[in-house]
């Protein structure tokens, strides 16, 4: 199997985190906290897309379970504590320099893929587990306050779009794992290390 079409795909994936970027407060509604069931999920479907460093958490999920060759209800770990992340936020817990966190989980989970080392079932599950909270509450920080219906929704759209996503990749990656070299998977790392540093840089260094 040709290579030629994961290449142009991953190529295509690129402008889009770039293109995210200024997107980082990560508001779907443009700021505006979501009143309806529609609003509620079409905030949940969009929220880990215009952000960078989910979505490239997302992409690495799915890397390395597809690559890793590992279980895909590994993928359910993250989303089902994802979800546990925002009722947290939503209940009013309060988590210190989560965007950092999030931002320094896309580091590692780039290092990880570009090391190319397989870690034990336990240390994916821990790490992917943690990850999940945290982007989790993340993700509660623009529906906190939401009534129950829009709320619903959002959980919704973010268990559904996360969900298709990791396993789709996962799918791919693993079905090309035949074909694709060594370095494949670790070129896709580095970009990920890249978005993760981007992200935190943004987070440290105040806009001018």
């Amino acid at each position: 199997m040709s290579l030629k079409p994961f290449r142009l795909g991953i190529l295509a994936t690129l402008p889009s985190l770039l293109i995210a970027a200024p997107a980082s407060a990560h508001h779907v509604m443009g700021g505006r906290m979501p009143a309806t069931f529609t609003e509620g999920l079409l905030s949940g479907l969009g929220h880990p897309v215009i952000g960078p460093d989910h979505l490239a958490f997302l992409l690495a999920v799915g890397v390395i379970v597809g690559a890793g060759g590992l279980n895909l209800a590994l993928a359910a770990v993250f989303v089902a504590t994802m979800a546990f992340g925002v009722a947290i936020h939503v209940a009013g817990v309060t988590l210190p320099a989560v965007e950092i966190i999030v931002a320094l989980s896309v580091l590692l989970a780039g290092i990880l893929i570009v090391r190319g080392r397989a870690l034990p079932v336990a240390a994916w599950a821990t790490l992917f587990a943690a990850a999940g909270l945290l982007h989790g509450y993340a993700f509660g920080e623009s529906i906190a306050g939401a009534e129950a219906t829009p709320l619903d929704a959002y959980l919704l759209g973010l268990v559904a779009v996360q969900t298709v996503l990791i396993m789709g990749v996962a799918v791919v990656v693993r079905r090309m794992a035949a074909s694709l070299s060594e370095l494949m998977p670790r070129l896709i790392g580095a970009v990920i290390i890249g978005i993760g540093f981007t992200v935190l840089i943004g987070q440290l260094v105040p806009a001018a």
